[in-house]
């Protein structure tokens, strides 16, 4: 007995640190458990906080463009000639008062149909700075088809001061730069029928999308000396006010003289400003394409030739 009693205790000691580590193990996941749970109720809160903010914040543009038909549209797209002329028009003599154009020269105006005499008058009228001269000074003098488009701003401070803070884009790359996403599946069927216009759509609806009432929700958000237009990409309303209206700009080929053809006409000319080899891009996609499929025959064809007498 005196022998037992030694024995046991040693051996309670023994195993008592293993049951106390057992009981830490014991408590830990249900505090992990209980950790997990509350994490877990904290992102569900937040997620629904986040669902109620995004109800609440409205996503621009409120209206999408219509999708117009466009010449240049579809793998057999071509350039209407007269409607870039008319856009040009447009360009010059509205336009270009707030946007420039610097990534087009003069010498590109004949893709549009113009004479080498025409493209030289057209430069002239334009003043643009060159220089250094002799006394090191800058100077002044008519345009030359080798010239870019002039900004109607020496700066972007310049443009953005005279324009209630915002200086207006240029317009080589807008159209390409502009442009409103598509969602699921449409951009799916757009891979099919190379779908490529989002920004000449962008554009007309933008310029044809003044003169609308705000709905109640979004009339708060408009800020003084804005405008209102639902298809504006960034916001509720935009800095620039209505830019064109109706028999602004006379067409001597008798289109009609609208805000909406004046629209669907710049719109056509940014887009050739700004990828003005897309009819030839896409004609040598085409013989491409017809290159690919009568090659892929031809292997075919001869790899029955070549392997028709080896046993398989």
């Amino acid at each position: 007995m005196k022998k037992l009693l030694p024995a046991l205790l040693a051996a309670g000691l023994a195993f008592a640190p293993l049951s106390f580590a057992r009981a830490q193990d014991g408590q830990e996941p249900a505090q992990n458990a209980a950790s997990s749970e509350e994490a877990a109720a904290g992102q569900d809160a937040g997620a629904e906080a986040a669902e109620e903010g995004h109800a609440e914040t409205p996503h621009y543009p409120l209206k999408h463009p219509e999708q117009l038909s466009w010449s240049f549209a579809g793998p057999f797209g071509h350039w209407d000639v007269g409607q870039l002329q008319r856009g040009l028009k447009v360009y010059k003599e509205v336009c270009s008062a707030c946007h420039g154009m610097r990534l087009v020269a003069f010498r590109n105006l004949d893709d549009l149909g113009y004479s080498e005499e025409q493209v030289k008058a057209f430069a002239a009228e334009y003043t643009v700075q060159d220089g250094p001269n002799g006394d090191g000074e800058m100077f002044d003098r008519p345009g030359i088809p080798s010239d870019y488009f002039p900004s109607p701003f020496p700066n972007p401070e310049a443009a953005a001061a005279a324009n209630n803070g915002a200086a207006p884009p240029d317009f080589s790359l807008l159209a390409k730069a502009r442009a409103v996403t598509r969602g699921f599946p449409t951009f799916l069927f757009d891979l099919g029928t190379q779908y490529q216009e989002a920004g000449p759509d962008y554009i007309h609806a933008l310029l044809t999308g003044y003169g609308q009432e705000p709905p109640a929700a979004v009339e708060p958000l408009i800020q003084p000396g804005t405008y209102y237009n639902p298809y504006f990409i960034s916001g509720p309303a935009l800095a620039m006010p209505p830019p064109i209206a109706d028999d602004q700009v006379e067409y001597p080929d008798g289109s009609p003289q609208t805000v909406d053809q004046y629209s669907r006409d710049v719109a056509a000319f940014m887009m050739w400003a700004a990828e003005p080899h897309l009819a030839e891009r896409k004609a040598t996609g085409f013989v491409a394409m017809i290159f690919l499929v009568v090659f892929a025959g031809l292997l075919f064809v001869v790899k029955r030739r070549v392997w028709a007498g080896t046993p398989h």
